[in-house]
């Protein structure tokens, strides 16, 4: 990715002045939103280690084996409900689309010890 490409998220920042920074480490996540964006760009890039270490410990996998060979295209926000900086618990519905079909979700997030971490999520549709 070039410095000019946006961010697989969605948002129109660079993926290292996005959600680059919160898979480095540079920067907190604000929002369950942002969260699940990074989340998302982190599907995209492969980057388990990030998923795992943005899971909730009561419900994080012991491991997460990720497909290569899943082309992921897009990331439409539906809702989002709490989750600022005010609130310690927050749900994101999304459309996350990969080629050949999409995924539909609400997802649910918390704050555990000032950072938020993904819980789990609801298929919909």
């Amino acid at each position: 990715m070039t410095s000019r490409t946006p961010c697989p998220c969605g948002l129109p920042e660079s993926y290292g002045e996005c959600c680059g920074r919160f898979h480095g480490g540079a920067a907190a996540v604000p929002t369950a939103e942002r969260l699940m964006r990074s989340r998302y760009t982190a599907f995209v890039r492969l980057d388990a280690a990030y998923l795992l270490r943005t899971w909730h410990p009561r419900t994080r996998p012991a491991r997460l084996d990720l497909d290569p060979g899943t082309r992921w295209t897009g990331l439409e926000i539906l809702a989002a409900e709490a989750g600022s900086a005010f609130h310690s618990t927050g749900t994101v519905t999304f459309r996350a689309s990969f080629r050949g079909g999409s995924l539909h979700e609400r997802s649910r997030f918390e704050r555990v010890d000032g950072a938020w971490v993904y819980v789990d999520g609801e298929f919909l549709d």
